[in-house]
Order: structure tokens, then sequence, then C-alpha cells
């Protein structure tokens, strides 16, 4: 089994960018490992900028984009199976699976191999939960100490609600900490990293918001919901699609959506490199990139690397 070569990093740190190039020099092939991106219709607001998969005529091959229906949920557990499938596909083609993503939670869910999503619904909980705000909910969150507390996704409500109700599971149940879900072992990996300096990163998605905004992101939003998506589905994705749902049903102008979302987008990406520093601190080492230098440079340094780290794993 050849190792994955994995691209991480916060959004707007270049990661589609640099691991497309990878892909075309290593011949690879591209795993995407990010929440949103699976969904069809739902481009814009998710940066799938697939433009940048065509490279001077060469089109790198991509997995797990435009998989599913806007509007559906998906889980862990679902991306553990398409990610198998895809792998098993790129492997069976001896090509060089490389992976590109910024969702820490599906990153780790390869590399770990467990599925917090196959613990069970307890509904006796999520109706005492749910009359609660976001700022109750976050409090009674903070106070669990199990090892996922530290990895959850609490981006929305509804998601903040269950990551308490996969904790109370773990807190109550120490002794099934393997029997809850099917004992998987992670895929090996080598792990490269994106961390432009802040200030960069602020910049760069400041630009990004406007210009996705101006390449008609409301308008994509409008047409979900035209297509009769509820404002609750589109909610539940976060970011965009929260606040330019609040926008368009007049729930918040929009001088104030741009406001919001912007620095909401802001401290993602901060949740995002806390996330990554914790993968760091649980053993899973990150080969942090020097940002200095340009997109050439970085592919020449990461393929030669991985070729390296190749023996590591014969």
């Amino acid at each position: 089994m050849q190792p994955l070569l994995i691209i991480l990093g916060p959004t707007a740190s270049g990661k589609t960018n640099l691991a497309t190039r990878i892909c075309k020099h290593l011949d690879g092939e591209l795993i995407s490992a990010d929440s949103r991106q699976i969904y069809r219709n739902m481009d814009i607001g998710t940066g799938k900028d697939l433009e940048e998969y065509n490279l001077d005529g060469y089109q790198v091959p991509y997995h797990l984009i435009n998989i599913q229906d806007a509007g559906t949920q998906y889980n862990v557990n679902e991306f553990q199976k398409d990610f198998k499938m895809a792998y098993d596909q790129i492997e069976g083609r001896k090509k060089t699976t490389v992976v590109c993503g910024g969702t820490g939670f599906y990153l780790h869910s390869i590399l770990s191999g467990y599925a917090y999503s196959a613990i069970p619904v307890n509904e006796v909980l999520r109706n005492e939960l749910q009359p609660l705000d976001p700022t109750e909910l976050l409090n009674l969150f903070k106070q669990y100490t199990t090892p996922y507390s530290t990895i959850a996704d609490v981006s929305t409500k509804k998601r903040l609600i269950r990551a308490i109700e996969i904790s109370a599971f773990l807190e109550s149940n120490p002794e099934k900490k393997i029997a809850w879900a099917e004992a998987k072992e992670g895929y090996p990996a080598v792990i490269y990293g994106l961390n432009p300096p802040v200030e960069v990163r602020r910049e760069r998605i400041s630009k990004r918001l406007r210009q996705r905004l101006e390449s008609g992101m409301v308008e994509e939003v409008q047409a979900l919901l035209n297509n009769g998506l509820h404002a609750d589905q589109l909610i539940y994705y976060g970011l965009e699609y929260k606040y330019i749902t609040l926008y368009l049903t007049g729930q918040i102008t929009y001088p104030d959506m741009v406001v919001k979302l912007e620095t909401e987008i802001h401290r993602f990406a901060k949740r995002q490199m806390t996330f990554f520093r914790k993968m760091e601190k649980d053993g899973m080492h990150i080969h942090w990139l020097d940002t200095n230098k340009n997109v050439d440079q970085q592919v020449e340094y990461v393929a030669k690397d991985y070729i390296e780290q190749l023996t590591n794993f014969n």
C-alpha cells in the first residue's frame, strides 16, 4: 500500500493549486477531503475552483467532488466508505493518491480509522438540548474532556448538538471506546501543510470573499432556494450558505451579511489551524512548507521529499 500524499491547511492557503500541480508532477489523482465540495450546485461558496484542475490542457483526475445533491446530509462514515472506493481505484491504476482538504475531521478519520458518527442518536438528549441557544450549547460542550471533544465540528447548532451527543456517549460508556464503531487501521500517509502568516491569510480571505460575491455567490444560493431547498437546509452548511441565506430571507442586511461572513471565515480558518495543531500533538507529523517559496518550488520540494519518504514505508 503506497502512502497517501496529503496537502492540508486553512482556507485560502493555496491547497488546491499546490495539490493539482503535484498530481500532474507525480502522475497522481486527487481525492477531496472537503465536507462541502461533495455537493452538486454548491460551487462558488465551497471554492471548488475546478478550473485549477486543468493545467495547460492536462486534466487532473479528482474524486469526492459533486457526488451528492445539495440538501442531503453527509457524514464521516459515508466519507470513509467513499474514500476507500476512490483509493482502491487509484491504487488499482498504480497512481499516487493525493488528498487535499481542510476538513480536519475527515482527514483525522482516514488517518486514525475511527468514525464517531457511528455512535447512536439520543433523541431524549436532543430534545433537551434543542431549546438552548448556541452559546449555552457551546458552554455545555466545553465541559466534556473526551478525545472527541478536541476535534468535533461545532460550526452550527445542529452539529453542536450532535457533538454533545457523541461526547456524552463516550463519557458514559468508556468501556465502549472501540465497540461503538468498527475498529479500522488508518491509512499510512505523508502530510504536508500550508500555513501562510495570519496577516496574509486574512488578506486572502477578504479578497477571495469579494471576488466570490462579484462572481455570483449570492445568485448561487438563491438558485438553490428556487430549486426547492429549505432555508434551514442551507443554513446547516454554515459560512457562506448560512449568512447569504439569512440575507436572502430578510433576516439580515447585505452589509451585515458581508461583515458577519468575513468574520466567521476568519474564525473558521483559526479553528482549522487549531485542529491541525491538535493532530500534531496526537502524533501525526505535518511537514509545514515554506510559504515564502512559490508554488513551483513547493511542488519540487514535496515531490522529492515524498519519493524519499516512500522508502520508510517499504
